[in-house]
């Protein structure tokens, strides 16, 4: 095979790389934008907020460290909703019922029909963990839209290093003698 039809399949074969590699990029990047408009949005209406800075909301130390950087916030990304999920609610929720579940909570007032405290306590313990894990489920489409941006950067950096290999190999098979074969020497022409 002669190298210079050699050099321009590979250099075809690394523009389609680089386009492949682009559409791979763009995709990501608009699933990036999708995911963190969406979780964005939709954490905005629900128009949660932060206790304020020095609230007694942010005093406990199983509260505060992990709050106080967002105090009197409003609540709109997935970083957010995770802290608030895993440090407020979570929180709250464990000092209902001495730290049962929802579920442990809800069978012993269906065991007991009567006990209206205990009825009380699965109803608080069902709002509780369904918000919060309403807000575990945000961070985490918005966790996969930061992957995605993470995704469509390497992407992009792989496409500009395919370009310039492509533009060198379409470059080296001009520069090639047309006579030159590959892996093989060429064969003088009888004198």
């Amino acid at each position: 095979m002669r190298r210079r039809a050699f050099d321009q399949i590979v250099s075809w074969v690394g523009a389609l790389v680089t386009v492949a590699l682009l559409v791979a990029g763009s995709l990501m990047t608009w699933g990036y934008l999708f995911t963190n408009s969406q979780v964005h949005n939709e954490l905005a209406a629900q128009q949660i907020s932060f206790p304020p800075a020095g609230s007694q909301a942010l005093a406990s130390p199983d509260i505060g460290p992990f709050l106080n950087r967002y105090a009197g916030q409003q609540l709109v990304t997935g970083a957010q909703a995770r802290a608030y999920a895993d440090h407020f609610i979570a929180v709250h929720v464990k000092q209902i019922a001495g730290g049962k579940t929802y579920a442990q909570v809800s069978a012993a007032a269906q065991a007991d029909p009567t006990n209206t405290a205990l009825a009380n306590q699965a109803n608080t313990l069902f709002k509780g963990e369904t918000l919060r894990g309403l807000l575990l489920n945000a961070y985490a489409f918005w966790k996969i839209g930061q992957l995605a941006l993470l995704g469509a950067i390497a992407a992009f950096g792989m496409a500009v290093m395919a370009a310039a290999l492509t533009v060198l190999g379409f470059r080296h098979a001009r520069k090639v003698s047309p006579h030159t074969t590959l892996l093989m020497p060429a064969v003088p022409a009888a004198a």
